[in-house]
């Protein structure tokens, strides 16, 4: 018997990373060495940062991935994964510089695959990281035919001085929320629910858009207009940062807020962009649950001084981001530290 026998095609393998190695080199920066095919993934650190702190987080797309392949739709999901990573990193002021992912299946099929990691590359070049390394697996039997599974790892760095962790959030701070590109990678349990209990979406529209099209819409990345404004003359304005991620803005806000200190969120701020009011009135999910499970339409939140917002929201105007404050930050002693109403 050979290894083929088995399920695992190796030469499938080899002509998938051949396939792909164009897109991976246009995610390269400068401080990578080398190229795809070695053990390890090396990156030259040397000389840009004067006391650097490594950031890296890790991260999947959830069941957002199961809906990418029930409709065929294998191009973008990589910039999901790309964009989960690097947002997080980005919380706390650091560029992120490289990316890894973990694909694995039961099954190799090569448009499929190189659809995905395109995706990736996509994702990782408009990050401004470097994909500098991965895994493809497959392993028979572990996945049904046609699934695969993703997950994704990165690491950034930020000068010591400029880290961001919350010590200078202050009660009166304003919350200044960026906008999402739709429901990102969040809450996708309860959007297949939601579906399977709609019935046929397939001619449904939301806001001008085709509903599955607004719910499949990549993961907004922030990186590189969230960097040039902290890199520009009003970045020390910004207080604190947070993703808004599973938990949605009950829950993902208030990490960067320190003991002591709570948040205040209007909810009139909350105006649901059109493929949120559908799920919650498709799903009949109460406002409460929302909150919690999505980001309703604010992917990004700074945290800046009373004094200095109307700068900020400037400089973002400039990067064309939409934006609105959305609350606030409030001394809240040893009470309920999250307030939306």
């Amino acid at each position: 018997m050979t290894y083929r026998d088995a399920g695992v095609d190796i030469d499938a393998g080899n002509e998938l990373v051949e396939r792909i190695k164009p897109l991976v080199r246009r995610s390269f920066r400068p401080e990578v060495m080398g190229g795809l095919g070695g053990f390890g993934a090396l990156f030259d650190l040397s000389g840009k940062y004067r006391e650097p702190v490594l950031v890296s987080g890790t991260d999947g797309v959830g069941t957002k991935l199961k809906l990418a392949q029930q409709l065929g739709r294998h191009d973008t999901i990589g910039i999901d994964l790309v964009a989960m990573c690097v947002n997080d990193v980005l919380v706390q002021g650091a560029e992120p510089l490289f990316f890894l992912d973990y694909f694995a299946t039961g099954r190799l099929d090569i448009d499929t695959a190189a659809a995905v990691i395109g995706g990736i590359a996509r994702g990782c070049e408009e990050a401004g990281c470097a994909l500098i390394g991965g895994e493809t697996a497959e392993m028979p039997d572990m996945y049904a035919p046609g699934e695969y599974d993703l997950a994704g790892f990165t690491v950034g760095a930020v000068e010591k001085s400029q880290l961001r962790d919350g010590a200078r959030v202050r009660a009166g701070d304003l919350l200044v929320g960026i906008g999402s590109s739709g429901p990102h990678s969040n809450g996708y349990s309860l959007v297949r629910r939601i579906l399977a209990r709609a019935g046929d979406v397939e001619g449904i529209e939301v806001g001008g858009a085709k509903l599955l099209d607004a719910l499949m819409a990549p993961t907004r990345l922030y990186v590189k207009p969230v960097l040039e404004l902290l890199r520009g003359a009003h970045g020390d304005s910004i207080h604190g940062m947070a993703h808004i991620t599973g938990g949605g803005l009950s829950e993902n806000i208030i990490r960067v807020v320190p003991e002591g200190l709570g948040i205040e969120v209007d909810a009139t701020a909350l105006a649901l962009p059109p493929v949120f009011d559908w799920l919650q009135r498709e799903g009949a999910v109460a406002d409460a649950e929302m909150w919690r499970t999505f980001n309703c339409g604010i992917g990004f939140v700074l945290v800046v001084p009373p004094a200095a917002a109307s700068t900020v929201e400037g400089d973002l105007d400039s990067a064309g981001l939409a934006h609105r404050r959305i609350g606030q930050v409030i001394a809240a002693g040893t009470g309920e530290r999250v307030r939306i109403g």
